[in-house]
């Protein structure tokens, strides 16, 4: 009887699990849809302005944008790790940081300065416990990251690399490509000269400047930048809600599983104690008589 009651208290303990994973199952299916449109609508005008910016930077113009123009030396670099606040999503923070790792690596071996962001409370988590010396910290990135968060962080590196404080910005993250394929990878976008393999090559576009080239590149050089860094976030989010979605979906299916071997376990047991108490009766009546 022990152990039927046990193996009936693990079963409830189970199907309690089940729900909650069931549940953020569901509540990650729908955060994910609410971000792959967010991170859609983006892609179409990050394309185009990057293509734009391609155009214009490979265009015979007299002048140019700080953003433009790669340095001789890439000395100060930065490192900003795209993670997420939350756990339960499989593997998705592993492959960001193990690129990360691998990168801050390279940086180090070359004799480069480097310097450490960090977003997300689990990749934080991780080098801290690494012992790493982390710059800048952040946390308040959630599943919906807004354009004017970003824009307040893109806004600074634009300062520093026309002030020549930083020579190159690298951003660790999960990219979407679509909704059975995110890949953790690692981009360079400054100098943002290093985006212009988006434009189709061999294409030549010809451009009239209103009011002036050099007043409209002054707009929409850092705009390029920004719009491609805020879609960095994007895809996290995505990618994020995505492998929760299936972390969830595979620990509800494994927790169905074992609710039917238990069961199968509980109903053996039951039918082993209902044979022993059968036989001590019978033993009994045989004895009486």
């Amino acid at each position: 009887m022990a152990k039927a009651r046990a193996i009936v208290k693990r079963l409830k303990a189970v199907r309690n699990v089940r729900k909650i994973t069931r549940t953020m199952e569901l509540i990650a299916t729908a955060r994910f849809k609410k971000a792959m449109d967010r991170a859609t609508e983006a892609a179409a005008y990050t394309q185009k302005i990057s293509e734009i910016v391609s155009d214009l930077s490979n265009a015979a113009l007299t002048f140019s944008h700080p953003l433009l123009e790669g340095r001789e030396t890439q000395q100060n670099c930065a490192l900003l790790i795209l993670t997420s606040n939350r756990g339960l999503c499989g593997g998705y923070n592993g492959g960001v940081l193990r690129l990360a790792n691998r990168r801050m690596q390279e940086f180090r071996d070359e004799g480069r300065t480097l310097s450490l962001e960090v977003s997300g409370k689990r990749g934080l988590a991780f080098l801290r416990f690494q012992r790493e010396s982390i710059d800048q910290a952040y946390t308040h990135f959630e599943e919906k990251p807004t354009f004017d968060e970003v824009d307040e962080l893109a806004s600074r590196y634009v300062s520093a690399y026309i002030a020549g404080t930083l020579d190159r910005l690298d951003v660790a993250y999960v990219r979407f490509e679509s909704s059975s394929r995110q890949t953790a990878t690692i981009e360079t976008l400054l100098p943002i000269g290093q985006l212009q393999e988006s434009a189709a090559e061999g294409l030549s576009v010809d451009y009239e400047f209103l009011p002036s080239a050099g007043e409209i590149l002054e707009e929409i050089v850092p705009a390029s930048f920004k719009a491609r860094l805020f879609k960095c976030f994007l895809d996290a989010a995505v990618s994020e809600q995505i492998s929760r979605m299936v972390a969830m979906k595979g620990a509800t299916e494994n927790a169905g599983e074992m609710i039917d071997s238990l069961s199968m376990q509980y109903n053996r047991a039951r039918q082993t104690q209902i044979t022993s108490e059968l036989s001590e009766i019978i033993g009994g009546a045989a004895a009486l008589e």
